[in-house]
């Protein structure tokens, strides 16, 4: 047979010489809970490097690999934003109910708790999410619901603690019982800074246990 009407025929690799193709990475797209906590983990860690003052929407998607449309479906802007990621990884009222034994005793240690959280995550953050709050666009009056809400509750089992044990009055009212929480956030928008321990005790010596505990 003449060379040239031979058909060529295809060399085959080696086994040991096959190359494989790398395989592209499979995308996992992040939904509902696990986005979310992606989220605010990304806005907590943006919030202690590089403080409130410098906190941005586009910063907070980068860090997290995403898009700022994604946050703005879920928060409506940076104080939103920040207040959910606060309460994401440490509540300023988180924790149980403190039982001293006394209310004096149970108020000081709610009002301890809620000053060294906010001497944790920094008086320049709360004052500057302050500052945002009143920019009338209407968020301030949807965030002021949720914390007096929250000090409320807080202040309230308090309270009713209290009554059990006979130390106050039992028809106490929502703003009454928050009020010592309401002085400390007053206190710190005046000064800037946690109150202090002789502040904490004049609100609650001087203002709130006159006013809920039992005459005689």
């Amino acid at each position: 047979m003449s060379p040239n009407k031979m058909s060529a025929r295809p060399k085959r690799a080696h086994p040991e010489q096959t190359v494989a193709e790398p395989k592209s990475p499979v995308a996992t797209r992040r939904r509902g809970a696990t986005l979310e906590h992606a989220l605010l983990d990304a806005a907590w860690e943006e919030l202690q490097e590089s403080g409130y003052g410098k906190l941005t929407m586009e910063r907070v998607a980068d860090r997290a690999g995403t898009s700022r449309a994604v946050i703005y479906r879920r928060w409506r802007n940076r104080p939103e934003l920040v207040i959910a990621a606060m309460r994401h990884h440490q509540p300023v009222l988180s924790g149980a109910l403190p039982d001293t034994g006394t209310l004096r005793g149970d108020t000081l240690a709610v009002l301890r708790r809620a000053s060294a959280r906010i001497t944790e995550i920094g008086p320049s953050t709360v004052i500057g999410m302050l500052s945002d709050l009143l920019s009338g666009d209407g968020t301030f009056d949807r965030i002021l619901d949720q914390l007096t809400r929250g000090g409320g509750e807080v202040m309230g089992g308090v309270l009713a603690r209290a009554a059990a044990r006979g130390e106050t009055r039992k028809d106490i009212s929502p703003r009454v019982a928050r009020l010592p929480l309401d002085l400390l956030r007053h206190e710190l928008i005046l000064t800037h800074q946690p109150p202090s321990q002789r502040t904490l005790e004049e609100i609650v010596d001087e203002i709130f246990l006159p006013l809920v505990l039992r005459n005689g």
